[in-house]
């Protein structure tokens, strides 16, 4: 039975973990081709029966359908991968927090969505595969991931949705390695924050500065009142969208 939080053209995929959006007329249109964007706790995303409250979910399926319907942005496919449950905090983390002895097997979790995911994604519908065309995103531990990705997967991931990143993890780590570059990303990226996050407001901000001083190519939203939640993420997915994937002439490559 289908979710009736659900809205457009959903697949699902349990053994790759995954569920995905596909824009309007994708059917009908057999020679287009679409960029992907790749979404961390996929169980937040679309479905509110799924989420980890029960109906407050990012509402990214009717976000992104109103949108493209309407020329906002450009028609995409959008994959949610479902975190690991318990071991969400260890698959996306880059390295081991020892003031919670958890963490560190993000490089596993990204080999599995580079090479079984990506991949299965590409050779199951029409999409466009370079980095440019390939976009990852995700909040709080999965806003982390998204940077870590970034930084050690460039030629993978052209674009970044990074979502009340949790910049505090290991010290810090993720801040010192931005800082301790003397370019900049080569990526485009979104990067946000909500005002009532508590202390990984400053260290956003600081990110944020860090992008300033080296002209990253970036736009920082911080959203006043916004709190730490699926509600307050639900809330940037549109203007998110239109920063990563603008309305462009059709595009086949």
């Amino acid at each position: 039975m289908k979710s009736r939080y659900l809205t457009g053209d959903i697949r699902h995929f349990p053994h790759h973990r995954t569920i995905v959006y596909l824009p309007p007329n994708y059917e009908r249109r057999p020679n287009r081709r679409y960029p992907v964007l790749y979404l961390q706790d996929g169980q937040n995303v679309f479905d509110g029966e799924t989420s980890f409250i029960r109906g407050q979910e990012w509402f990214v399926d009717e976000t992104a359908e109103w949108m493209i319907r309407t020329g906002q942005i450009e028609p995409l496919i959008i994959a949610a991968i479902y975190n690991a449950g318990d071991a969400r905090i260890d698959e996306y983390t880059p390295s081991i927090d020892e003031s919670l002895q958890r963490g560190g097997k993000a490089d596993a979790y990204l080999h599995f969505l580079i090479t079984e995911i990506k991949p299965f994604i590409d050779h199951q519908f029409r999409t466009r595969r370079s980095a440019i065309n390939t976009a990852i995103g995700g909040s709080s531990l999965g806003g982390l991931l998204t940077l870590y990705a970034g930084l050690k997967h460039p030629n993978v991931f052209g674009k970044l949705a990074v979502m009340s990143p949790s910049l505090w993890w290991d010290q810090e780590m993720i801040l010192k390695q931005i800082g301790a570059r003397e370019q900049t990303l080569s990526q485009r990226i979104w990067l946000d924050i909500g005002t009532e996050e508590g202390t990984v407001v400053e260290k956003v901000r600081r990110l944020s500065s860090l992008f300033e001083e080296r002209r990253q190519s970036f736009h920082y939203e911080e959203e006043p009142g916004a709190g730490h939640n699926e509600i307050a993420w639900s809330h940037r997915v549109g203007p998110m969208l239109k920063y990563l994937f603008p309305q462009r002439g059709l595009q086949t490559c």
